[in-house]
């Protein structure tokens, strides 16, 4: 059952909004976590609203893929199975790794000034310990590069991606300081390849990355199965 908590100030727009909102935060924070139950009525209480407007979240956030209905349980906060996780990382090394071989060829000074400085940023966190951002800032990063490279289709396809299938900010992989480390330095390989704007290094640097990321979160998903 979910946590009770005190309603919340409802900000302006409908009441099916409020709750798409108050509950889309809940699941990326990680404050309802993968697979919990999610009763409509106890919301609809929770939040000091009719049950009409829970539902119709609720299937907002199923279109989004972040929520699930499982048989004599209804809705569930979704879990990505191990074989999901596989099939999403190799679809965004296919995507993304045609991302950085484009960016190599068409990235500006700006935006290689962008990801020099949002790199940066990203090492003086790590060395201060400070990982909160670190995946956040990822995302930026990955997209900086997407948008360099696929502004007209590409980037587009990426972010749909990542907003169909969160990552929870309670179970990112930068959170271990080991697979931070790794990251940080495949950031720093990538940001070389796009300035020597040497495609074929940066689309292998690309989906190297993104493949040992996916090893990660599959050998996380496996230990916890």
């Amino acid at each position: 059952m979910v946590a009770p908590r005190s309603t919340r100030p409802r900000p302006p727009g409908s009441k099916a909004d409020y709750v798409h909102q108050v509950l889309r935060e809940e699941i990326m924070s990680g404050e309802l976590s993968a697979g919990a139950a999610v009763p409509q009525d106890e919301i609809a209480r929770r939040l000091g609203v009719s049950i009409t407007p829970v539902r119709e979240a609720l299937r907002r956030l199923e279109s989004e893929g972040l929520i699930s209905y499982r048989s004599h349980r209804g809705a569930t906060v979704s879990e990505l199975s191990s074989d999901a996780a596989r099939e999403l990382y190799l679809l965004r090394g296919a995507i993304e790794g045609l991302c950085a071989r484009l960016a190599a060829e068409r990235i500006t000074d700006a935006e290689l000034t962008a990801l020099r400085e949002l790199h940066e940023q990203m090492l003086r966190e790590y060395e201060a310990g400070s990982v909160d951002d670190l995946a956040e800032h990822s995302r930026r990063f990955h997209d900086l590069i997407a948008r360099a490279g696929g502004p007209a289709l590409l980037a587009d396809h990426l972010d749909a991606l990542w907003r169909n299938h969160p990552v929870p900010s309670t179970t990112s992989l930068w959170h271990e300081p080991a697979n931070a480390k790794r990251f940080l330095d495949q950031h720093g390989a990538l940001l070389e390849a796009l300035a020597a704007h040497d495609v074929v290094t940066a689309e292998r640097a690309m989906i190297e990355h993104l493949d040992e990321a996916g090893a990660a979160r599959n050998a996380r998903t496996d230990d916890s199965g």
